[in-house]
């Protein structure tokens, strides 16, 4: 994909993966148009999801997403709990995703936690493209998990995390050094549940 290829399907994920109220529907159709430019691996499970959309009646959607992202600690979205979990650590990680928002003058203005994947993925898409394919490639494995648990769970929401999942960056040696960066600018955390770069990624954004 090319660069802006990627950004555009981050941001349309985000807008998919952020609580469905009037704001998702108002930009339904801009993502619809948005659809034939993306690669078949990005394109496909977010027209995927667009059918669910188009089946269920927003109340029903809202149910769901809250059942599945707030009531499930399996299908967290909030990518430092499965780094940090309910620790005191936490909290510092997700002031290292604030400070590296507030870097580059991304403004969050109050929506979500800074870890929220939408956020990142927004942030990744509109703000500073380098330390958003940082933060990304370093929570890999956190975003391949919220996969595989809503896959088990047969959301519908797992069709968004594919798609996201194919845009995920290989790491190059641009990326690990704005990794190192960001962790240098935050406390040392600990690992809570699985090692932070146990994944390896394909180009196109798969496990091997």
């Amino acid at each position: 994909m090319s660069a802006e290829q990627t950004a555009a399907a981050r941001l349309a994920c985000s807008w998919l993966l952020a609580y469905p109220d009037e704001a998702l529907a108002e930009r339904l159709p801009s993502i619809r148009d948005l659809l034939p430019e993306l690669p078949p691996s990005v394109g496909t499970p977010l027209a995927g999801f667009i059918a669910h959309l188009d089946e269920v009646e927003g109340l029903a959607l809202q149910q769901h997403y809250v059942s599945v992202f707030d009531m499930k600690r399996k299908a967290c979205p909030y990518l430092t709990y499965w780094t940090d979990g309910d620790t005191r650590n936490r909290g510092q990680a997700i002031l290292r995703f604030q400070q590296a928002y507030l870097d580059v003058g991304f403004d969050l203005a109050g929506r979500e936690l800074p870890d929220h994947l939408a956020v990142v993925l927004e942030f990744a898409a509109l703000g500073d493209r380098l330390t958003g394919e940082a933060l990304l490639a370093e929570h890999a494995a956190a975003i391949h998990l919220l996969r595989d648990a809503l896959t088990a769970l047969e959301s519908p929401y797992r069709h968004v995390l594919d798609a996201i999942v194919a845009t995920l960056p290989r790491r190059t040696p641009q990326i690990e050094r704005r990794m190192r960066e960001l962790a240098a600018s935050g406390p040392p955390v600990e690992t809570v549940g699985l090692e932070p770069y146990a994944l390896t990624l394909d180009p196109a954004g798969g496990r091997r």
